[in-house]
C-alpha cells in the first residue's frame, strides 16, 4: 500500500505546489488523478519516487518510509517504483530490448550494463513481457523507428522489468491518438489485474479515466478536493475540479465513449 500524509512541495518562498495532501492507494487498484493544467499532479507522482524532493510529510510505500532514504537505500526502493512518462524518455539509438532492460539497471553490475551482457533471465522476462504487450516482433529495432503506441508500450515494458510494487504513469496518454490512447489505459488496467499490481495515473482525459480506471482523484491547486468511483464523479464534482481554470468546459463533456483525446 501507498500511504501518503501530510505531504507539502514548495518550491523557494512560491506558494505551494502540494498542501497538506492526504491519499492512500491500496494493492491491486488503479487510481486516476484529474484536475487542470497546475493542480499538483505530476509534482505528487513525481515526489512519490523522489524525482522531486518532498519539502515536509511522509510517504510510506508497503511499510517503508521513502521521505527519509538515502542513497543505497532510496535506491533499492526507487526501483521498485514503475515510472512511464508522457514522453517516453526512450534512448532512442538503442534497440527495443536495449531500452527494456534498462528497468534492471538498479539490480544488475554496472559492468554488465555497459557491456550488454544482460542476464539471460532478464532477457527471457523481456520477451515476454514484450509479448504480452504486442511488441516482441521489434525486439532488435532501434527505439525511434517505433510509432508512439509502440514506444509507449516499450515504457511499460521497461517499468515493468523492475518488478515493481507501484506502477506510476504520468499522463501517459497525452502524446498518442485518440484509438492508441484508449489501447494504452486498457493495457494498463488489464496489467495491473493481471501482476495483482497498484496503478497512479495522472490524466487529463476524464472520459478515459472514468472508464479504465476504478477510482478517481480529483486534484486543484495543490489539494485534494474529490475521491469516489467513476460514477460519483457527477457535474457538481467536475465544477468543484475545473471550474475558473479554463478546462472545465472540455473536461466536463468527456465521456467514456467520446475518442478525442484531451491532451495538456
Amino acid at each position: 500500500m501507498l500511504r501518503i500524509s501530510h505531504l507539502v512541495k514548495r518550491y523557494g518562498n512560491d506558494q505551494p505546489v502540494l498542501k497538506d495532501l492526504e491519499l492512500e492507494v491500496p494493492d491491486e487498484s488503479v487510481t486516476s488523478i484529474i484536475g487542470a493544467s497546475g493542480a499538483g499532479k505530476s509534482t505528487l507522482l513525481r515526489c512519490i519516487n523522489r524525482l522531486v524532493e518532498p519539502t515536509s510529510g511522509s510517504i510510506e510505500l508497503n511499510g517503508v518510509e521513502i521521505t527519509t532514504l538515502k542513497r543505497e537505500a532510496l535506491r533499492r526502493t526507487r526501483r521498485r517504483i514503475g515510472m512511464i512518462f508522457q514522453g517516453f524518455n526512450l534512448v532512442d539509438r538503442l534497440s527495443v530490448m536495449e531500452n527494456v532492460q534498462c528497468g534492471r539497471l538498479g539490480y544488475i553490475p554496472y559492468w554488465r550494463a555497459a557491456l550488454r551482457r544482460y542476464p539471460q533471465e532478464d532477457i527471457d522476462r523481456a520477451f515476454h513481457l514484450m509479448e504480452r504487450v504486442g511488441i516482441a516482433r521489434y525486439a532488435d529495432k532501434r527505439a525511434d523507428e517505433l510509432s508512439g503506441g509502440e514506444r509507449q508500450r516499450v515504457g511499460v515494458v521497461r517499468a515493468l522489468m523492475q518488478d515493481p510494487e507501484i506502477l506510476l504513469a504520468d499522463e501517459p496518454t497525452a502524446s498518442l491518438d485518440p484509438v492508441t490512447s484508449r489501447q494504452i489505459m486498457e493495457l494498463l488496467q488489464k496489467l495491473a489485474a493481471e501482476l495483482h499490481l497498484p496503478v497512479l495515473i495522472n490524466i487529463h482525459n476524464v472520459g478515459e479515466a472514468r472508464e479504465f480506471t476504478e477510482r478517481i482523484v480529483g486534484m486543484r491547486f495543490g489539494k485534494l478536493i474529490f475521491d469516489g468511483k467513476p460514477d460519483d464523479l457527477d457535474e457538481a464534482a467536475m465544477d468543484a475540479v475545473y471550474s475558473g481554470t479554463g478546462e472545465h468546459d472540455a473536461s466536463r463533456r468527456r465521456s467514456p465513449h467520446d475518442h478525442e483525446a484531451v491532451t495538456s
